[in-house]
């Protein structure tokens, strides 16, 4: 009886070794070890902070040369990204529209030098794809170009936000779908531009797809927490206060981009996506 006992006792042994060591070694653990290794935290708020630091400004110096309704479309596609209204709105639009100042302090020297100097969240953004596909870094004459381009594009479908989050006037549904859908593209093609096409179109959609759908999803949400946030940050500590509201969004915005791109990599590297690649490849090939 007690040898019976005793071997049972070894095999429930044996198969809890067997259940913590396939624990231990699938995929969730291999996932979770590859996400801590990427810095996804850290990455993220250098993002952000790139983008506070470098991003913004251009934004401020576009709107200064733009003309009066672009600075009107660029209010309206943050207001529609974020929610923004009332007093923060209002502030807004005063900046904006305030481009004489502006003008003659920046000057077109000075507007160049803005552009130069926000290549720098495009550097940064090509470092974290780098290392989500564990790629050496780009040499630096092959590089310069795309972040330039990449700014150029992000600014141009950053001041269509508003129209395409309505659906140029078909609806709310329409344009979050329509709004997931451009936000793919755009991280598709940001993947493939600022790795220098070193990885395969195909490779890259997984990512793009979680990190568009994830930055828009939050979006909706921002849209309910950021404007109560921000009016209340503008009450309690002035001008700055919407400033540290904004600063969180966008690490928070970031946290989730990385983390798309970084799931995104894992996805692509399954056996069963380059088998389903693949045999769609040969599908219509045939």
């Amino acid at each position: 009886m007690t040898g019976t006992s005793g071997r049972g006792d070894e095999a429930r042994g044996r198969t809890a070794a067997r259940i913590a060591a396939s624990l231990r070694s699938g995929a969730v653990p291999r996932l979770l070890s590859r996400l801590s290794s990427l810095n996804i935290v850290e990455g993220s708020v250098r993002l952000a902070a790139q983008a506070f630091l470098t991003a913004l400004p251009l934004l401020m110096t576009v709107a200064a040369f733009a003309p009066g309704w672009m600075q009107d479309l660029l209010a309206d596609s943050l207001r529609a990204v974020l929610g923004i209204r009332g007093d923060t709105l209002d502030e807004l639009r005063r900046v904006f529209s305030a481009t004489g100042t502006t003008r003659n302090t920046a000057g077109a020297v000075s507007a160049v030098v803005t552009l130069v100097s926000a290549t720098a969240f495009s550097r940064a953004l090509q470092a974290v794809c780098e290392r989500c596909w564990r790629l050496p870094r780009a040499p630096l004459r092959t590089a310069v170009w795309r972040w330039l381009l990449w700014l150029v594009v992000w600014l141009a479908c950053l001041l269509f936000q508003a129209p395409l989050r309505n659906a140029f006037g078909a609806g709310t549904v329409p344009g979050v779908l329509l709004s997931v859908l451009s936000a793919t593209l755009l991280w598709w093609w940001s993947q493939h531009l600022l790795l220098g096409g070193r990885i395969g179109w195909r490779s890259l959609l997984p990512g793009a797809l979680l990190a568009g759908s994830g930055t828009v999803l939050l979006s909706l949400a921002a849209r309910v927490l950021v404007p109560t946030a921000m009016e209340r940050s503008l009450e309690e500590f002035g001008p700055l206060g919407p400033v540290f509201t904004f600063l969180s969004w966008l690490i928070a915005v970031f946290l989730v981009a990385v983390s798309g791109l970084a799931l995104g990599e894992h996805v692509a590297s399954t056996t069963w996506y380059r088998t389903s690649a693949l045999r769609r490849m040969f599908t219509r090939a045939g």
